[in-house]
């Protein structure tokens, strides 16, 4: 059995939902299919999940959402009559919609769950009804109904895992199941969603409750390339990464694949398949449990902004019992989650996400390290990247750290921070923001500009 999910991009108009059938159809192991809202029709297009966000929105300001509510409606409509179904699909998301919009608003993260999730579970809805159309037996299945349970965290929710159970039966269900993606109910009866991009997640929990063959991902591109594209246009595609890989890289702006939904494929050891929707043909790129790879090695490359460091010293900080707890205790009194600690002898970096820092907190902190550590510098420093090279090949390598070095420095590149990772299949470096793009090309010229 195959597990298939399919993005926004892939579902953005009955054009493209024709070609989903097609692949659907075409491989009688695809026997689950997880879909998300319908993506955007072109560059000036908005995403189905924006509108919704857009309209619950004016709903919580009691202002006029008709307008927007028309737009959610139509689109729907227009990709029910491209696929030829006769079903009155569209009237009944309209009745869904102002249905969810008349709910109670006094929680807002409950309102804004149930008014996402409405794209993943209309354009199911609407799917299914096109498959049937072309001949297909298909049905769609409601989460609630599979056993889909998740915690209330709104927004953020995670399965639990006694839901399992439950999902495992779809597996003996005989029709296609066209599935919605990105959300779930609590044990209250509640829709509560993934972090957004959940569709990925989705996809992957249901892999692991059936025990799939496979999962594939079907998306807008070929295969996964070594180096952002829209940094080095010219990168080389890779065909085969490890789950540690992927996780490694999805972490600093990789997007092809929701870091998260690697863990439930990982746990059930279950292969993922990136493929194209528009190119169904194309080898795409498998994520693996383990592969064979070349000592030596570099799998891939990926940046990201957004970062920054708090730096502070003491002198014998090292001999000072007790100084790494002191420090995490404080974050975890302010509710900060740190990225990386690199540190020396005598002195110490916490790497911090720009978004979770801003300058009040920041200075509350640091004036607690300062007061309670007794440490004798310290200061804030904003507009880092992070830069990580990894790959399965790079474990027990000698003068790789040195081939980036020198890439740096041919870039004309300080490097602000190094840490390694203690798998050996990746190094993180942190340059100014304003550097990332050069630093990235002359990464990619260092360990792939032979290919």
């Amino acid at each position: 059995m195959k597990i298939c999910k399919f993005g926004g991009s892939s579902l953005a108009n009955s054009c493209q939902i024709k070609k989903i059938i097609d692949i659907v159809s075409s491989d009688p192991m695809r026997k689950i299919v997880v879909v998300s809202a319908p993506g955007k029709r072109s560059d000036d297009d908005i995403k189905v999940t924006d509108l919704l966000i857009e309209c619950a929105e004016l709903a919580l300001l009691n202002e006029d959402y008709d307008v927007v509510l028309n737009d959610i409606v139509d689109r729907f409509a227009e990709i029910e009559k491209g696929l030829g179904v006769t079903e009155a699909i569209s009237e009944d998301i309209r009745a869904d919609l102002v249905s969810r919009l008349l709910a109670d608003k006094s929680h807002k993260g409950k309102f804004m769950d149930s008014m996402m999730a409405a794209g993943e579970d209309c354009n199911a809805k609407v799917i299914a009804a096109g498959m049937r159309v072309k001949g297909i037996d298909a049905v769609y299945v409601n989460p609630k109904d599979a056993g889909m349970i998740l915690s209330d965290e709104f927004g953020n929710a995670q399965l639990l895992d006694e839901s399992y159970e439950q999902l495992a039966k779809l597996k003996d269900i005989k029709e296609i199941v066209v599935f919605p993606g990105f959300f779930g109910y609590t044990k209250a009866g509640e829709i509560a969603t993934f972090p957004r991009g959940g569709s990925d997640i989705t996809g992957a929990i249901l892999s692991a409750a059936v025990k799939a063959d496979e999962y594939e991902n079907f998306t807008d591109v070929d295969s996964v390339v070594v180096v952002d594209p829209r940094i080095v246009p010219e990168a080389i595609p890779v065909y085969e990464m490890t789950y540690r890989e992927m996780r490694e890289l999805s972490y600093t702006g990789f997007n092809v694949l929701h870091d998260e939904a690697i863990i439930p494929a990982v746990r059930a050891s279950i292969p993922i398949h990136i493929r194209n929707t528009n190119s169904p043909n194309s080898k795409g790129t498998k994520i693996l449990p383990e592969r064979i790879a070349e000592h030596g090695k570099v799998a891939a490359i990926s940046s990201a902004d957004g970062f920054c460091t708090i730096y502070f010293s003491k002198y014998l900080m090292n001999r000072e019992i007790g100084f790494g707890r002191k420090v995490l205790q404080i974050l975890e009194d302010e509710a900060l989650s740190f990225e990386h600690i690199p540190s020396g002898i005598d002195n110490m970096s916490i790497i911090l996400r720009e978004d979770d820092l801003d300058d009040s907190l920041a200075s509350k902190v640091m004036s607690r390290i300062k007061n309670e550590l007794g440490v004798d510098s310290i200061y804030l420093e904003r507009g880092l990247s992070v830069i990580m090279i990894v790959g399965e090949g790079m474990r027990f390598t000698v003068g790789l750290s040195a081939l980036a070095s020198k890439a740096f420095a041919d870039a004309g590149i300080n490097v602000e921070m190094i840490n390694q990772g203690s798998s050996e299949i990746s190094i993180m470096y942190g340059v100014k923001s304003d550097d990332r793009i050069k630093a990235v090309k002359s990464l990619y010229k260092t360990f792939f500009g032979d290919k």
